[in-house]
């Protein structure tokens, strides 16, 4: 196939999924449309490889995943982090929820090591299901090992759906109360005033003129390189994730003044960074071949289902105790299913179908966002990962 034709019938798959949550005011998710579009893809005409063939090989997605990340670290400033403690123990009692329910009713619905299995991919990322699908096959369970990636490729036909539904419901909420007064701007940032934007404190003195795309495209990558090389710098006594380093480096290159605020926007390439990591994430479909739904489908249902059962008691009651409610602590817990950047994307979606009125949007942004943003850093980027690192010993 063409590269050219690869990459028109990529975008268009993308468009239709915009296109269907438009109509649809984000009750269908673009990320769900696009997922069903990509397994039809591949099991009649797609090539196995058509997303790199398209341009966007591992190792451009590795890239983007980088900028990306060290990008959204822009968005929570220290304080930020301070005010979403609540968040962080939400998204960790979701986790929680998981294993306990995956541990007792899992356990007596299949074998132990199915399990083990099916949990750190549950619990978010691809770095997770790809360490599990190694743990089992040099354990030597071939299907287990498949299992693993096809779990983190199917559990986000769960989330995207519930998620949107249950931000929808949290939205008209605070529209509501927005409408009559009782919620603010204010009220909506958790009582803290609006940061203001800070300014490039360490090029205070470099003109405008100078700060341009490419300076700041360097400045992002130079963050990103800085996470990447203290990762390695820390392999041999602990295992931490660079992305998850990016996160952290994005938080304190925008507190001390070397980033400014969403900068992959400001330099105009972030809606093709995430065009390209959409295209890597519906990637892995590529693996999940009719015979081998057949051949685990009833684990994987009822493995995500148990999953997202327990994510809503756990984090029902903890939202309860910390007073958040019920469809936000849910969403926050979702997040585990799918991370970044369907968070974001799902969650714009929805603001975008409940109100065209910029003041209204900015109230629902400022309150549902960071949690959505936070939670899926928390779950899938950190904690999926550590999970993964101690389960893998069980195989």
């Amino acid at each position: 196939m063409p590269q050219m034709l690869a990459l028109v019938i990529l975008v268009l798959i993308l468009y239709i999924g915009d296109v269907v949550a438009v109509r649809t005011k984000a009750w269908v998710p673009s990320v769900f449309v696009c997922a069903v579009l990509f397994l039809i893809g591949y099991w009649t005409f797609f090539p196995t490889d058509i997303v790199a063939v398209a341009g966007v090989p591992p190792v451009v997605a590795t890239m983007m995943m980088f900028l990306l990340i060290t990008n959204m670290g822009t968005l929570l400033s220290l304080q930020e982090l301070k005010n979403q403690w609540r968040t962080i123990v939400i998204a960790l009692s979701g986790v929680l929820g998981i294993i306990a329910i995956l541990f007792t009713i899992g356990t007596l619905i299949f074998d132990f090591k199915t399990v083990v299995v099916a949990i750190p991919p549950l619990v978010g990322g691809i770095v997770s299901a790809l360490i599990m699908s190694e743990g089992a096959k040099e354990a030597g369970l071939a299907s287990l090992s498949v299992f693993a990636i096809v779990i983190y490729v199917m559990q986000g036909f769960a989330g995207y759906p519930i998620t949107s539904i249950v931000l929808k419901k949290e939205g008209k909420r605070l529209l509501e109360k927005y409408r009559s007064g009782e919620l603010t701007i204010k009220d909506a940032k958790n009582g803290v005033e609006v940061e203001k934007e800070q300014e490039l404190k360490l090029f205070k003195y470099l003109p405008e003129k100078y700060n341009t795309e490419y300076f700041k495209f360097f400045r992002l990558a130079l963050v990103g390189y800085l996470a990447y090389l203290v990762s390695t710098l820390l392999a041999p006594f602990v295992t931490v994730n660079a992305l998850v380093l990016c996160l952290l480096f994005g938080i304190i290159a925008k507190s001390v003044g070397f980033l400014e605020k969403q900068p992959l926007q400001k330099a105009n390439g972030f809606g093709f960074s995430i065009m390209a990591l959409m295209l890597f994430i519906f990637d892995g479909l590529q693996k999940a071949t009719p015979s081998m739904m057949l051949e685990i489908l009833y684990p994987l249902i009822v493995c995500i289902i148990l999953a997202v059962i327990g994510m809503y008691i756990f984090s029902f009651i903890i939202g309860k105790v910390l007073k958040v409610s019920k469809e936000m602590a849910f969403a926050v817990s979702l997040t585990a299913l799918y991370g970044f950047p369907a968070d974001y994307i799902i969650t714009n979606e929805v603001i975008k179908s409940l109100t065209n009125d910029e003041k209204e949007k900015e109230v629902l942004t400022s309150h549902m966002l960071p949690p959505m943003l936070v939670g899926g850093f928390i779950t899938v980027t950190i904690v999926s990962v550590i999970l993964a690192g101690i389960f893998v010993g069980f195989l």
